[in-house]
């Protein structure tokens, strides 16, 4: 887990830590969970100021699809600083750029591919939903967005109205189907069926409140949300719904793309052509980077009607078309769809033997486990709860328990593992690695995960669960 400590290693560190309490903004999120500084990183592992190391399975929130410091990406880099090439340009033409393009269009939803155009944003996902929520109100001349439940978009004004902590409701919002907390209590196909029924209820009901909207967006597999994949027919049916009545359909792929569940696109496993796709995230290779790809009908920009001052970033897109190519070349995505299919049937023992383990899902190497109260409501399966034929018993889900997925996050650190919290209640440790994980890295994640579970389960049932103290949930920034 940890390498010796020499000289003033752990003073340094301690040095680091102070000064960043005393002089960062209160809003950071992570640095209050991960106490943690950060010297040198290769692949999973990362090396404290402190000599300890860690396996990083928060992986800069998704932004590392090929780990810390890829040889493919640091030479992209190295190539670009020694051309003497410049490394901003705002908008203009470059080499680079035309690269990035190509390699990012080759990767695209074949219905996408072929008629797309791209807009380079500012460098952070948050902005790239910024200008497809512009771009659709702009091309159809509407104003209403159709959003769901447990989205998390950014951290812009526009954004954080169509996620799901809005304070101020300026969207729809529909209901995202998922089985342990099923908004209508059935989960499976039954429980994606009445949210379909219910999203078009709502556009055909002359007098449900919401007219025809400009535009539906969408997460393939919510992350923040506590890791939920959206069922693949439910998504088919969004994607006729809109197509019916003519309601621009974005995808906000900023952390499940670039192969992260399995697919190159998350859209891919459904078969589904958005009109609009949100990318940031791995497609910069580590660097910022964000764009939106449309389809060209949709192209009605005025000249400036979206900009921004760091959109012309040439290293970010050097290291992005790198990452876009590696992950092509070497199949990467079959990879992450392969291990974390084992990776998941692996947590899914965790269910079986914690009663603090309400779920364990994902997708590919998109992964959450749900801390729930062992003492609260809920149960094994029950008569009162049938179960249709061809599917699993549904548990009676208990309720949230987000003091102990913090004491599953700290027993992870002290075991050299870093992971994040997200769900509705911050009651899902989640697990992002690098999609260049190998199978030992993979046990070594998946044995210090069940320890830390394993400890966490014997305090609670040994003291209750006040006796150690926690923070409580904290929103991502990322």
């Amino acid at each position: 887990m940890a390498g010796g400590t020499t000289g003033g290693a752990p003073a340094v560190h301690e040095g680091i830590l102070r000064r960043q309490s005393a002089r960062e903004s209160s809003a950071r999120t992570y640095a209050r969970a991960l106490p943690i500084v950060p010297v040198r990183a290769r692949g999973l592992t990362i090396e404290g100021a402190d000599g300890r190391r860690y396996l990083d399975c928060l992986s800069g929130a998704g932004t590392l699809a090929l780990g810390h410091n890829h040889p493919v990406v640091l030479e992209a880099i190295r190539r670009v600083l020694d051309s003497g090439a410049p490394l901003s340009v705002l908008d203009l033409a470059t080499p680079v750029k035309d690269a990035f393009i190509t390699e990012l269009f080759r990767t695209l939803p074949p219905g996408l591919a072929g008629r797309a155009r791209v807009q380079f944003c500012g460098p952070a996902g948050t902005d790239a939903v910024e200008a497809a929520l512009k771009l659709v109100r702009a091309a159809t001349g509407r104003t209403g967005i159709l959003a769901f439940t447990g989205a998390y978009h950014g951290m812009t004004a526009g954004a954080l109205a169509a996620s799901g902590g809005a304070r101020d409701v300026q969207v729809a919002r529909l209901p995202y189907p998922q089985d342990y907390r099923c908004p209508f209590g059935v989960g499976g196909s039954r429980g994606a069926e009445l949210a379909a029924r219910w999203t078009e209820s709502l556009l055909d009901d002359p007098k449900s409140g919401v007219p025809l909207p400009a535009g539906m967006i969408l997460e393939p597999v919510q992350g923040e949300g506590g890791v939920i994949p959206a069922p693949d027919a439910w998504l088919r049916r969004m994607r006729q719904l809109t197509t019916a009545r003519s309601i621009p359909l974005i995808a906000d792929e900023v952390q499940t793309g670039v192969g992260r569940t399995g697919a190159f696109w998350a859209v891919d496993h459904s078969g589904v052509t958005p009109d609009v796709m949100v990318l940031s995230k791995a497609i910069g290779g580590s660097l910022p980077l964000a764009v939106i790809v449309y389809r060209d009908d949709l192209d009605v920009w005025q000249p400036g009607a979206h900009a921004g001052t760091f959109r012309g970033n040439q290293l970010a897109m050097a290291a992005g078309t790198a990452t876009l190519a590696h992950v092509r070349e070497n199949g990467l995505a079959e990879r992450a769809a392969d291990l974390g299919s084992r990776m998941l049937g692996q947590l899914g023992e965790l269910a079986d033997r914690f009663a603090c383990v309400g779920e364990v899902r994902g997708r590919g190497l998109m992964m959450g486990v749900e801390l729930v109260d062992p003492d609260g409501a809920g149960a094994e399966p029950a008569d009162r709860h049938p179960t249709p034929p061809g599917q699993e018993p549904r548990r009676t889900p208990r309720p949230a328990a987000p003091e102990l997925a913090a004491a599953v996050q700290r027993e992870c650190l002290q075991r050299g593992l870093i992971v994040e919290l997200g769900g509705r209640h911050a009651a899902v440790v989640r697990l992002l690695p690098p999609l260049t994980i190998s199978d030992e890295q993979a046990a070594a994640v998946l044995d210090r995960l069940a320890d830390a579970v394993a400890a966490v389960a014997r305090t609670h049932e040994e003291h209750g669960p006040h006796d150690s103290p926690h923070h409580g949930p904290a929103q991502r920034a990322g």
